[in-house]
């Protein structure tokens, strides 16, 4: 049997004694139990726990070994009225850091600037030109936002000139060598004494924030959840709080930039989901910095004038489109140069390198290409001397281990287990494409290299109910680290004709011989022909309530399918 996207079925095994014990210990069905199993849930507690997960779950930000110094040299700084100024990255994570610390600090009363280098021109991280504007400012305190950790050189130029330095960030550091920054607050780090490891920069800007003011600060969640899920990092523990929360200061927003946002995105929500976020707010504040600077992203996030905020929303959406056009020219000459230069069968990895390819966009186009063909993916823009690139990864190819075994080829690479950033000589390009491969022919299997759809449960549609649905909410939200339940259904057939509803979604009725239910497929337009002459189906989907004139029914909506 094939599967529409050649995906591997992969069925989690249920666990019966387990189910039993969680669904009399908290009152669930044995659906939802084996589904929290699935999340590697394994008693009672931790049950409970991630279920009845609040704000007054999250841990205290004076964990952090590095906050209490933070703190103290922030007040020392308005003791003495000294200037402040934020350095933080370009993309969403990066300017919400920024808008809700230089909000929090100005409403301390503190005189703050700061400071977004620009992608093109200067790259990620401190920089050069960052720390002589702090210098010609007069600057006696920098705080970093999203970045700091692996930029040991310019935190000692930085230091040589008495300017104070805190780094806040979530990177993975390079080495072992401690920061001469006068202080550090990082989850990765080894002695951060922090517990979870996973937040987003904006979650540590967050904690920092709340230490700061010794207040909760829940009404600034929606930034933090910009943040955190732009940034894709998992949503457990701590980040399933946050955004769980902030969404609902999403969905009851306020902020007149956020507003204006999703008045000229013209999709109208009455409810904030992790998707509308991924896919329609994120990507036009990314935009900014994409295509120009990240100041019109960040004015926009600060304003609250209704009039500037409409101006700077509309430039958005344009840099948006700007982006979305030269992504699309840039995924065809990849496509072409992967057609002729890559041979799958001795390249588990992707490199490919072109001239003046638009930086702003080789991170979309990474993922792009690395979803399509199933392999950790490096593009590359060609320049005459330092060539920028950006890299994202596939399960079990960790891309920063990877980029730190190929150091001797980089200029400078950071970033995470699935996504990074480098910069190369031309004439190393070859070199570094040799050996990554060869770690990758390591570290991946044959098998690795086949993308696998895991399935919580195989479900009968007599044991499909509104209950089980709506139960399904309790583990919202869905993302990375928690994602959204797939289910299992054999043995189907079409009980209708195949409705084909705007550019590619298919819509039909689909029945076991007595349940009949309405599916939708997304995306799935081109396999109209192969369910009209599949003798029957199995079903990968997720079961939604969809309340059609005053009345709850359910929709299946179809994730893969293998046809007979």
């Amino acid at each position: 049997m094939q599967t529409q996207n050649s995906r591997i079925f992969k069925i989690s095994h249920p666990n019966i004694e387990l189910q039993s014990e969680l669904s009399q210990g908290l009152g669930i069905s044995r659906t939802l139990s084996q589904l929290l199993i699935n999340r590697g849930i394994n008693n009672n507690i931790e049950a409970k726990n991630f279920l009845k997960a609040d704000l007054k779950s999250l841990l205290d930000p004076f964990d952090f070994s590095g906050m209490k110094k933070a703190v103290g040299l922030v007040q020392e700084a308005k003791k003495k009225k000294q200037k402040v100024m934020l350095f933080g990255d370009y993309d969403v994570d990066g300017i919400t850091s920024i808008a809700l610390l230089k909000s929090v600090l100005i409403k301390l009363g503190f005189n703050v600037s700061h400071y977004i280098p620009h992608r093109i021109k200067e790259g990620y991280g401190l920089n050069k030109q960052a720390v002589n504007f702090a210098k010609k400012q007069g600057i006696k305190l920098v705080i970093t936002v999203d970045c700091g950790t692996n930029s040991p050189k310019e935190i000692k130029e930085l230091k040589r000139s008495k300017i104070k330095v805190i780094v806040t960030d979530h990177h993975q550091p390079l080495g072992d060598k401690d920061l001469e920054a006068d202080a550090v607050i990082n989850p990765k780090l080894k002695k951060s004494g922090y517990a979870f490891k996973d937040l987003a920069g904006v979650g540590v800007a967050y904690k920092f924030c709340q230490a700061l003011t010794g207040q909760e600060l829940f009404e600034e969640l929606d930034l933090v959840a910009l943040g955190t899920i732009a940034d894709v990092v998992p949503l457990r523990g701590e980040n399933r709080i946050i955004v769980k929360e902030g969404l609902k200061q999403l969905s009851n927003n306020r902020r007149q930039g956020i507003l204006a946002l999703i008045e000229n995105s013209r999709l109208r929500k009455k409810e904030m989901t992790v998707e509308f976020v991924s896919f329609i707010l994120g990507p036009r504040i990314n935009a900014s910095g994409r295509m120009d600077t990240a100041e019109t992203a960040l004015k926009l996030m600060m304003t609250s004038d209704k009039d500037e905020a409409d101006i700077l929303a509309k430039t958005l959406e344009s840099f948006n489109r700007q982006r979305q056009k030269i992504e699309e020219q840039i995924m065809s000459e990849a496509q072409d140069l992967i057609s002729r230069e890559i041979n799958f069968k001795e390249h588990k990895v992707i490199v490919v390198a072109k001239e003046d390819w638009h930086h702003g966009v080789l991170g979309v186009v990474a993922s792009k290409l690395a979803d399509r063909f199933y392999r950790p993916t490096v593009v590359i823009s060609m320049d005459k001397e330092v060539c920028k690139g950006s890299a994202r990864s596939i399960k079990n190819f960790h891309l920063f281990d990877a980029l730190t075994d190929c150091q001797q080829f980089l200029t400078t690479f950071g970033g995470h287990e699935h996504a990074a950033g480098l910069t190369i000589s031309r004439n190393r390009i070859k070199h570094f494409r040799d050996r990554i491969n060869t770690l990758a022919s390591e570290r991946l299997s044959l098998e690795d290299l086949f993308p696998k759809i895991e399935i919580d449960l195989e479900l009968d549609f007599a044991d499909l109910t509104t209950q089980i649905i709506e139960e399904l909410k309790l583990l919202e939200p869905f993302g990375v680290g928690n994602p959204e339940p797939l289910f299992l259904t054999r043995n189907l057939k079409l009980k209708s004709e195949i409705a084909v509803m705007g550019r590619d979604t298919i819509k039909f009725w689909v029945t076991d011989g007595i349940y009949t239910y309405q599916a939708l497929g997304f995306g799935m337009g081109r396999f109209k022909e192969s369910f009209l002459q599949a003798e029957g189906f199995d079903l990968v989907y997720t079961p939604k309530i969809d309340n059609w004139q005053g009345r709850n029914q359910i929709i299946l909506e179809i994730k893969d399918v293998s046809l007979r």
